[in-house]
């Protein structure tokens, strides 16, 4: 620690120390904190429930028989740091997640080529998304009504959330495997991470107007009521 001493003995810290100082006084006080032992053999994906009361964790949890890898996503509670469910189903390891902002829905993506979505009062599996390859990062719009995926299939794919359909068929190509994903604050921009050492920016607006799904981009629950309105004018 970098300092000088007084003439008197006493010791004057520089600005430096007193940041490092005051940074670990901070880290004391965090470390106090519960630990979560998940029993997952590698933790890769952490998501904290809209309303904070729970906490959903994703990874690998055992070693590789001849098909898969033993997976799961656990659900704990974020206070007391107890197991509330253990949510079976994907075949190799949990790579992300992600809650919808009403908290109804968690999303899991995996290695298994999969995306599944729970309904959360329940904990039961209510739809099963397929990538042709690892599944490495998923992202919700901003108003909860459209999801992004990524994939080590070289595409992004934009999934209609209420009937759990692919909006855009095959997906938005890239030269290599794609392993990031984010909405603009609006949803109407996308943006992806590509090994091939590219970001790349998308129009998730224009994908969605060719689809005839422009009302994806209101209000969740007003979206809902445009659709059921347009689709009696329409019948």
């Amino acid at each position: 620690m970098q300092g000088y001493q007084e003439m008197d003995g006493t010791w004057k810290w520089s600005g430096v120390c007193l940041l490092e100082s005051r940074w670990w006084e901070s880290v004391k006080r965090i470390s106090g904190w519960e630990t979560i032992e998940t029993r997952h053999e590698r933790v890769w994906a952490v998501v904290y429930s809209p309303d904070t009361t729970l906490i959903a964790t994703g990874g690998l949890d055992g070693p590789r028989t001849e098909k898969f890898f033993e997976s799961s996503v656990k659900i704990w509670d974020a206070k007391t740091g107890k197991l509330v469910v253990t949510l079976e189903g994907h075949t190799d390891a949990v790579r992300c997640l992600a809650w919808t902002k009403d908290g109804k829905t968690l999303i899991s993506g995996s290695y298994d080529f999969s995306i599944r979505t729970w309904n959360t009062t329940n904990w039961e599996q209510t739809a099963r998304l397929e990538h042709t390859g690892f599944v490495f990062a998923i992202a919700i719009s901003p108003n909860g009504c459209f999801l992004a995926s990524v994939s080590g299939d070289k595409t992004a794919r934009l999934w209609n959330l209420e009937n759990a359909q692919l909006i855009s068929s095959p997906g938005i190509q890239h030269a290599e495997q794609v392993n990031c994903v984010s909405f603009s604050a609006d949803g109407k921009r996308l943006a992806t991470g590509c090994n091939d050492k590219n970001a790349y920016i998308w129009d998730a607006s224009a994908i969605l107007r060719e689809a005839g799904l422009d009302d994806l981009f209101l209000d969740s629950n007003v979206s809902r009521q445009t659709r059921l309105i347009v689709f009696h004018f329409r019948n």
